[in-house]
């Protein structure tokens, strides 16, 4: 959830600690899974990885679906195996130093310099979109959350745009698949009315969320056209309704765009 903050600084201390511990069998058997998966050139079944690893069927079959279940690993349409945008967003968060990250970040301390709300970068996973990287605003009070958390995908600007990104045939089957939750008292949730916005986003290459998510806050979005099958990302900006007026919503909207743009190129 995004938080409305009052500026604060706090400083943390830890050292390093020589524990006994019992290693847990299932996370090496898990990390082996990861390495096979990596060094492999095509998706693997619960066959494939069992035969190639010595493992009982059962427990690849058992890790395999609880890490498909948490989004590290997906599915194809074979029923095969691979990592999941989950696991690639984590490692984004780890690496700083990756390509995404460190040509979008510039851009978002631009943005939120420009406009003085908080600037965020978010990647479709599943049906959440995670915030992998943000610049907080540095007024005093401020609307933020933390690289990391999960959205609802299906919940403001963030999600539009990302939603935008996918097929209309993948669009339907999520809104089939899902109920649209009704957050606040403006969220959206007629099916054949979400989808008009899906599809306004995604001819406008933006999408505003006027309280739809949580009362009282604003949010503009663009998407960022990366041109990777498995890969939608975002860029956004949020502040109090009070803070982005309507005046301005189109200056903000082409500062974003321009910024995506620009992102887009270096990315190319």
């Amino acid at each position: 959830m995004f938080s409305i903050e009052n500026t604060q600084y706090s400083s943390m201390s830890s050292k390093m600690v020589e524990v006994d511990f019992k290693r847990v069998p299932a996370l090496d058997k898990c990390f082996n899974i990861f390495d096979l998966i990596g060094r492999s050139k095509k998706h693997l079944g619960i066959s494939d990885i069992s035969n190639a690893l010595g493992y009982h069927r059962s427990t690849v079959f058992n890790i395999v679906y609880t890490l498909t279940d948490l989004g590290i690993l997906e599915q194809d349409s074979n029923g095969m195996f691979h990592f999941g945008v989950k696991l690639y967003a984590l490692g984004k968060i780890a690496a700083n130093g990756s390509e995404l990250i460190s040509i979008v970040h510039p851009h978002l301390e631009n943005i939120s310099q420009q406009t003085k709300f908080s600037a965020f970068l978010g990647i479709r996973s599943g049906l959440k979109a995670i915030i992998i990287d943000k610049v907080d605003s540095n007024s005093d009070i401020k609307v933020s959350s933390e690289i990391g958390m999960k959205i609802p995908l299906l919940a403001g600007a963030g999600g539009k745009v990302l939603l935008s990104q996918l097929t209309n045939s993948e669009v339907d089957r999520i809104l089939s698949e899902n109920k649209l939750r009704k957050f606040t008292p403006f969220s959206c949730t007629d099916k054949k009315a979400y989808k008009e916005l899906i599809k306004k986003a995604r001819e406008e290459n933006f999408a505003f969320d006027d309280e739809e998510y949580i009362e009282g806050i604003r949010a503009l979005s663009v998407p960022l056209n990366l041109n990777k099958r498995n890969l939608q990302a975002a860029i956004w900006t949020v502040g109090l309704k009070s803070q982005i007026t309507d005046d301005m919503v189109m200056p903000l909207k082409q500062l974003l765009q321009e910024k995506a743009r620009e992102i887009e190129t270096r990315l190319q």
